[in-house]
């Protein structure tokens, strides 16, 4: 077979919904050469955002999720999402590092000790993530699992933190684990080597 077949990419060439063509310069514009190949080849539309490209649900794509995604051939999730996945499938357990770390420490009478920021921001972590690590933990025959928790703050309300350490307990009490420190992110994530900050 002998057929050449071109992969054409033109960013930001949107095509609007029906009934809102008004709204969209392209469809108001002069384009004789796309019309052109629209009425002589096949073509289609693709959607080049939210969970389509591997994005959260509503968030706008760009130029780099949209052309992996073509590159690729499938969705290809983003972190955040894959992960948001991974936890609400309840399968975060059985990613290959998680599983390793979780059968080390079993096999060697080992805690396991889980730190990061404890709220819903979503920028750096989810509460939600947490939990499932936690569930995941004890079905891997886990007992003692430590919560180094961060409060939020700053992705969320300032004054939330103990709202999402409760919500955080209550799942503790049906799983496995305990919190064993609480700090705040200004101190746990500085990122501007700030030492007199936490020495």
């Amino acid at each position: 077979m002998n057929k050449k077949v071109i992969l054409l990419i033109l960013d930001g060439w949107g095509i609007p919904k029906t009934g809102e063509e008004t709204r969209s310069a392209i469809h108001a514009a002069n384009t004789p050469f796309v019309d052109s190949l629209y009425s002589v080849y096949p073509h289609s539309t693709l959607e080049a955002s939210g969970l389509a490209v591997g994005l959260p649900v509503g968030q706008m794509g760009n130029s780099e999720v949209g052309h992996t995604n073509l590159g690729a051939g499938r969705v290809v999730y983003q972190n955040l999402v894959r992960i948001n996945k991974l936890a609400a499938e309840g399968t975060i357990g059985q990613e290959p590092p998680l599983a390793e770390a979780f059968a080390y420490a079993r096999q060697n009478g080992k805690p396991v000790h889980f730190i990061g920021l404890v709220s819903d921001g979503g920028v750096h972590s989810h509460i939600n993530h947490l939990k499932a690590l936690c569930t995941a933990a004890q079905q891997a025959g886990l007992s003692d699992v430590f919560i180094h928790a961060f409060t939020d703050g700053r992705d969320t309300d300032p004054k939330s933190g103990l709202g999402f350490l409760t919500d955080l307990q209550i799942h503790l009490n049906a799983t496995v684990g305990q919190i064993a420190s609480v700090t705040g992110r200004y101190y746990a994530m500085d990122r501007d080597n700030r030492w007199e900050r936490v020495k």
